[in-house]
């Protein structure tokens, strides 16, 4: 199903193959190495998902 998936790295990342994540926003948020896009993913509901970017944001 991955391959089906339109898959998004932050803006954050390089291209120069540092450790990234990609991120492809399905019923349930999927999260991939981007080094490894073939291999696994991990996939958790959405609102977990926000829940942890809004713990990422400053002051949380």
């Amino acid at each position: 199903m991955s391959d089906q998936l339109n898959w998004f790295k932050s803006s954050y990342s390089d291209d120069e193959g540092g450790d990234c994540v990609e991120v492809a926003f399905a019923t349930r948020i999927h999260i991939r190495d981007s080094k490894n896009p073939t291999g696994p993913d991990i996939r958790v509901p959405a609102p977990a998902w926000s829940a942890f970017i809004a713990a990422l944001q400053p002051g949380a």
